[in-house]
């Protein structure tokens, strides 16, 4: 039973690490898999709240990677989460006996913090970074979804 056990935290985890790992690439191969940077920004907050270590880990490793991989400005989704935790975060929190409202609330204000950001850094460099249409509305969608679940 204990050995059963150990099996299965083991694959969780080895899978977990090749997600994070692998899924950002697969991004930049198939666009129209939806980026998740609400969702790991929404984890990111989850573990500076005090959930453990993998919640702040496998965030800074996935958003690092996927910013590598799409050619976006490096830790601007780190960026977008931490503003959200300081500005907003406490007052989301009044929710806290629907735990599935504050996961989407949070998980569409990091989403719309990072949208921002990127117009103001398109903006003062001159450049564009992310066409907004309906492949971001669809990553928007698809967010909302794996943070109620």
């Amino acid at each position: 039973m204990g050995n059963q056990r150990f099996l299965a935290r083991t694959l969780v985890w080895v899978f977990l690490v090749l997600f994070v790992v692998l899924y950002p690439m697969l991004i930049s191969i198939y666009v129209f898999l939806p980026l998740m940077i609400g969702f790991s920004g929404w984890m990111f907050v989850r573990g500076i709240d005090g959930a453990g270590l993998a919640y702040l880990l496998f965030p800074l490793v996935y958003l690092t990677n996927l910013e590598i991989n799409l050619s976006l400005p490096l830790l601007m989704g780190l960026f977008a989460a931490s503003v959200y935790y300081v500005t907003l975060y406490e007052r989301v929190m009044v929710f806290k006996q629907c735990p599935v409202c504050v996961a989407v609330v949070s998980t569409v204000m990091i989403d719309l913090y990072y949208l921002g950001a990127l117009m103001l850094y398109d903006l003062v460099m001159d450049t564009t970074s992310i066409m907004i249409g309906k492949l971001l509305w669809y990553s928007l969608v698809a967010d909302i979804v794996l943070a109620v679940f």
